[in-house]
């Protein structure tokens, strides 16, 4: 540390570290880093929400990734308290901790919120993940909707790039299992009161917002690793329904865990996928998947619904889909109304449901939480198949 600056002027000037973005076919992105020094290596994505980075940075299922936001001014509300919650969970995090490899953004803000307790700069820092700005964010974008998405490395601070380059190559983001990572190392319970129904969550990786959503309906909620065996929490709890949770990377690695989806299916209780859930209730179903070239992420992807012809805006984090041809037992229930790709299927015969995208939405619209109603009434009996 320079002992003739102020702490101030020293944590600007350490602030203003040089930063690269190196990407797999050799691109450089030069900027300004931010958050902790360091070199993270990761898929890297873009989402277009113009707000919502605290739950997008917190979503477990961009685990293994480096996320670009294509809104220019982030970090302008700074990051909101934990203390602000909803049945116990907190409301402005998909999770207890910054999931992303690395952070991208154009320029990043002063903070000035009544609900911020600290900057994004500082909350980068705290959980040592490095951040970079002041690159052109557009061009990166636009590279990556051209070639598709491809591994890159983050790099904050004096590092060798070379080096950094060849291990870069060594890595496939389609090739690694990131559940383990984001999974609970044990069974968690949520409970209500009143609670007479009980939901098992496979936990893949799950999002807050799906936790709020199950409890505002009142249901007890206990939450497995993605190894255990879903049918005999089941039966140990008496749980009435189960849910396949989100989650990162490429679901035709989880053997296992399609198989335990399989089973499920026969033993037919009230199911439900959600993203990464929904893709292996499909390979269960002897479905395909394949990988979109640049992904869905954002806040405003428009869906249809087949059965009611309806439309609607929703949130979207997945960067592989479903086959709708490959399908046997399952019927395609929505699509995305800009690429038709899969997303919602559904059981004509039992009380099995499934989205591609996130009906709790965080960040996003609401338009589409009336799915967990739906959902709650097969759970509750009301309803028998879709």
């Amino acid at each position: 540390m320079n002992p003739y600056l102020t702490s101030k002027t020293q944590e600007k000037a350490e602030s203003k570290k040089k930063a690269y973005l190196v990407l797999e076919d050799g691109s450089i992105f030069e900027g300004k880093g931010f958050g902790s020094e360091g070199v993270k290596y990761g898929e890297v994505v873009f989402t277009t929400g113009m707000v919502g980075y605290p739950e997008s940075l917190t979503d477990p299922s961009y685990k293994g990734q480096i996320l670009t936001m294509t809104y220019p001014l982030i970090g302008n509300y700074g990051v909101p308290r934990k203390e602000i919650t909803e049945n116990g969970i907190p409301i402005h995090y998909e999770s207890d901790k910054i999931q992303v490899e690395g952070f991208v953004v154009s320029k990043l803000m002063k903070s000035n919120h009544w609900a911020s307790k600290k900057s994004l700069d500082k909350w980068l820092k705290e959980e040592g993940i490095p951040g970079i700005e002041g690159i052109d964010t557009r061009g990166l974008v636009k590279k990556i909707r051209e070639k598709g998405v491809m591994m890159g490395t983050l790099v904050v601070g004096d590092y060798g790039l070379d080096e950094i380059m060849e291990k870069m190559k060594k890595l496939s983001y389609d090739e690694m299992n990131f559940i383990d990572k984001v999974t609970p190392k044990e069974i968690i319970v949520h409970e209500l009161e009143n609670s007479d129904k009980s939901i098992v969550v496979v936990d893949c990786g799950i999002k807050y917002g799906i936790l709020r959503e199950l409890l505002k309906r009142g249901f007890r909620i206990i939450r497995i690793p993605y190894h255990y065996d879903p049918i005999d929490v089941l039966e140990e709890f008496n749980a009435d329904g189960i849910l396949f949770s989100n989650g990162p990377g490429n679901p035709a690695l989880l053997k296992d865990l399609i198989k335990k989806a399989q089973e499920i299916i026969e033993y037919n209780v009230p199911t439900m996928g959600i993203c990464l859930g929904s893709q292996i209730l499909s390979l269960a179903d002897g479905g395909e998947i394949y990988k979109l070239k640049y992904g869905h992420r954002g806040i405003n992807k428009p869906v249809k619904d087949l059965k009611s012809g309806k439309a609607f805006v929703t949130t979207q984090n997945h960067g592989y889909a479903v086959k709708a041809q490959s399908l046997n037992e399952f019927k395609v229930w929505m699509v995305n109304i800009d690429d038709k790709s899969v997303e919602g299927i559904y059981h004509p015969n039992k009380p099995i449901i499934a989205t591609q995208f996130h009906p709790e939405a965080s960040p996003g619209p609401l338009d589409s939480t009336w799915i967990f109603d739906v959902f709650s009434k097969m759970v509750k009996g009301e309803v028998h198949g879709f």
